[in-house]
Parts: C-alpha cells; structure tokens; sequence
C-alpha cells in the first residue's frame, strides 16, 4: 500500500509540474485586434495539491481527493512589483468560491498559485459566498479589490433556498497578503454587481462604476452600466447612480451588461472593457465589448464599436455555464502590451493580448452599432466601396508607374 501511495503521489506531482510549466503559444492568424492563446492560464488542476489532498498515508491510504476545485475563473489581475498576478475565484466541489492570488514570470504561462488562498476578513453580517473581484491601484496609494458578496434573501418565503441578494464588498490591501475589510456599498440600488473602482479622483472623490439592478439575476430597470461618486471608501455610500452606458434591443447587450476591469488611461480617453449579455432560445449568452470614455468626464461615453469584441469560441463554449466569456481583470504592461484575462463558461481562465495602440484603434475607428439590420448593410456597402475605390486607386497608381509618369 505505501509503494502505491507513494507512486501515485509521484505521478499526481509530475502531472501538476508539467500543467504549470506548459508553455502558451499564441494562437495562428488572429482577428489583428487581439491574439488569443492556444491553452487556458489557469484551471481546476492547477490548484496546489495540498489544497486538496490529505498527504499523509496514515489517514488518506488511498490518496483520495478531500476537497476538490471545481474552477478558477473570473480573475482580478495587476501588475505588481514585476510580478504578473491574477486574483482568481476559485470555486470547490462545494459550489463556495475564494480568492487565490496566482503568478507568472510573464503573464501568459507558468501561472503558480502562493502557498494560501487569500483568508478575507467579513463584516459584521459574513458572506455566504464572495467572488468576481476587480482590482484598482488608486491614486490614493491603496489597491481595492471590489467583488460580489452574495448572502440569502432574508425576505425569501419558506422552501426557496436560492433566493440571495448580491452586494458589493470592499477590502484594500498593500501587497494582496495582508486585507483590510471596508463596510460594504451603499447605493440606492436594491442589489449590486460588477462594481468597479475608477483609478483616480473624480471631482475630489472616488468614482465608481456600478451595475443596479432589481434581482439577484435580473437587472431590471437597472438600465446599464452605472456612475456614481463616494466621499470616502472607508465607509462608501454613492447617493446618486447614473447610467454611463445602456442596455438596448436587439444587441449583445441587451439583457444586462457591466463593467470589466478598471479603465486603462490612454491619450483618447479612458478604455473600457465590459459583458454584455442577451438571452438566446440555448439560454444567456456572454460576450466582451469595449468603449471609451472622456479623460476630464469618465462617465460621458465618447465612442463604442459595434457588437461584441471576444465572445467564447471552440471549447471555451463548453463548462458549468456553457456560452460564456468573462472578464474582470486587464493588465497593461510597460511596453504597452494589454493582457485580457477572461473566463470561458464559468469553469477556466484565458489570456488574449493586444496593444494599446490596436484597441485603441479599434474603438475609434470601428463603426457603432447602426440598431437595425438595414443599417447594417450600409455599413458593409460602404466598406465594400472603400476598398473598390482603394483597389482603382491603386491600380491607376501602378499604371501611372509602369508607364513612367511621377518618376
């Protein structure tokens, strides 16, 4: 039995160690907007193995699994002290999710998780549930990382044990080790999520981009993407919500969307990720799109491109959740480089790269949603004499050039 044990210890670690080394290579010929990557960054398995086995023969002779991982998903990311690091949801067997910090040397491979989850300290009401957590370096000199604290609907009628209400909690932290938690926000709305932190001072207080909504699933009349400003985040409380981007029909935002990450500040305005999500005869299906807003007024939208920016492909279709894409959590690099974590269904995290150049590009020049179907061919008709007219030109300049003229 010890030589078993033993040997299955061995090829569990061999199988973890060659997982986590696993090189990531960029995907072939991409849409020119971003690059997706051939494997997920972090799964399931790739959780320590002494998070989940008991390694010691005397009391686990078998080397069963004790407390399995179910995901790692929906992670908050930050560049910090050279370090690539995720904030993931890692979520057990149990269906509860935590927070695990995960590092790489580079940001698209050798993803290891530290040595312990994060222990998040609770306020006087513990969640039952935390997750989705976004991070934003302030200028304050704090890191926030915001996230979902889900408890049960106290007003739930007897027998309905899914009922909940979603909040947005709050905890800030020097180093991602060591977390201080805030009370949770206060809005006007009946429930929050996808609250996220704007990396600097609005009008001498601190700006935050909500989501309200009427339900624990359903936004409602919640309206969009909201704004909202806070004295303090010691004891945050946002009186007054406005909606800085809308839900609208017949899009792949129209049942409800949110905001990503924090924005990324870049010469144009400030660069939005965010999901949208639309119901579907196969159930509610996520995707990514991105915006830009004014420098001075980061809740006044200044341009936005048609339709989604990564929606799930190929396996990503396929998990708990099947038909997502997710994410809340972008880091940019130095160099300008922008890794794009995002999750696939609930169940696995991704990396997509691009630049800020490309993205923003990409919302500048790509042309909005027109809302119907004939707007949409006219946007192709015009396209397709763009490049009639560009092919004409360019051929006339051959021409002119075969036959001397202009040399």
């Amino acid at each position: 039995m010890e030589n078993n044990f033993r040997q299955r210890q061995h090829d569990l670690e061999a199988q973890h160690n060659a997982l986590v080394a696993r090189p990531n290579k960029k995907q072939p010929l991409g849409n020119g907007i971003y690059d997706r990557y051939q494997h997920p960054v972090l799964t399931a398995q790739h959780a320590p193995l002494n998070w989940r086995y008991d390694l010691n023969p005397a009391t686990n002779p078998f080397l069963m699994e004790r407390l399995g991982i179910n995901a790692v998903f929906n992670a908050g990311a930050i560049k910090h002290e050279g370090r690539y690091l995720l904030v993931a949801r890692v979520e057990g067997l149990d269906r509860k999710s935590f927070f695990a910090v995960a590092e790489s040397p580079n940001g698209l491979d050798n993803f290891e998780f530290w040595e312990r989850p994060i222990t998040m300290p609770e306020t006087s009401e513990p969640d039952t549930n935390v997750y989705d957590m976004r991070l934003t370096r302030h200028e304050d000199g704090w890191i926030y990382g915001l996230f979902c604290t889900e408890r049960k609907d106290p007003a739930a009628r007897p027998g309905d044990e899914s009922a909940a209400v979603a909040q947005c909690g709050i905890a800030r932290t020097h180093d991602l080790i060591s977390w201080e938690r805030l009370p949770d926000l206060q809005t006007p709305s009946a429930q929050q999520r996808n609250v996220v932190l704007h990396p600097e001072f609005v009008q001498g207080k601190y700006a935050l981009y909500t989501r309200p909504q009427d339900s624990f699933i359903e936004a409602g009349a919640g309206g969009g993407i909201g704004f909202g400003l806070a004295d303090s985040m010691e004891n945050a409380v946002v009186s007054r919500e406005w909606i800085v981007d809308g839900k609208q029909y017949h899009t792949v935002y129209e049942s409800k969307n949110g905001q990503g990450p924090a924005p990324i500040k870049t010469d144009k305005g400030w660069l939005h990720l965010a999901h949208g999500v639309r119901n579907t005869a196969a159930g509610l299906r996520y995707v990514l799109y991105v915006f830009l807003t004014d420098l001075a007024q980061p809740d006044k939208l200044l341009h936005k491109p048609g339709g989604y920016f990564i929606a799930p492909e190929g396996e990503e279709r396929v998990g708990d959740v099947s038909n997502v894409a997710f994410s809340n959590g972008w880091i940019l690099d130095e160099d300008g480089t922008v890794f794009i974590y995002y999750a696939s269904s609930d169940t696995r995290t991704h990396v997509a790269t691009s630049t800020v150049e490309q993205l923003v590009d990409y919302v500048l020049n790509t042309p909005a949603d027109g809302f119907s179907s004939a707007a949409s061919v006219r946007q192709i008709n015009a396209l397709i004499d763009a490049n009639q007219a560009f092919a004409e030109d360019s051929k006339a300049g051959m021409v002119l050039s075969y036959n001397g003229v202009g040399a």
